[in-house]
């Protein structure tokens, strides 16, 4: 049977990652199951965790006036989930629903800043490892309004 730490280095977003930091990282994770249509978070609440998707896929979602939830992306095996836990105040900027069963690791985030803050190369670990899953979320919300907001003829 595969430990969290053994699944923590498994998992692409961490799998060449040093195996001490891996050990230290997977002290704030832990195995959780999400059932198709289940809300994992919503926009507002406080951002405590973020998640390595091990199998399944997640919906991120903006909610438009007017217009109900508007797709941004899907994140699914081998992705990440939630950076907002890194960026003060720490709220979601949106909602991710299950979009089938999601097995996942959960990571806590105030556990991994409590890290990051007495372990300056983690923290620059972390932080590079999550920028382009910043930057791809960015990306994705800026399509999503283009398409929105495009008119014909222009």
């Amino acid at each position: 049977m595969e430990t969290v730490e053994d699944l923590v280095l498994g998992h692409p977003f961490f799998r060449d990652i040093d195996p001490e930091a891996g050990r230290v990282v997977a002290g704030c994770a832990r195995n959780t199951v999400f059932r198709s249509g289940e809300l994992v978070f919503r926009e507002g609440d406080s951002a405590d965790w973020f998640y390595c998707i091990r199998s399944g896929r997640l919906a991120l979602e903006l909610h438009a006036p007017h217009g109900g939830p508007i797709r941004i992306d899907t994140r699914g095996p081998g992705e990440v989930a939630g950076w907002s836990w890194i960026v003060p105040p720490y709220r979601w900027y949106c909602d991710a629903r299950a979009v089938e069963e999601v097995h996942a690791l959960q990571f806590d985030g105030a556990c991994l800043r409590r890290k990051m803050e007495d372990d300056a190369s983690l923290g620059y670990l972390l932080y590079k490892r999550f920028v382009p899953v910043i930057l791809r979320t960015l990306q994705g919300t800026r399509m999503q309004l283009l398409d929105v907001y495009a008119r014909p003829g222009r």
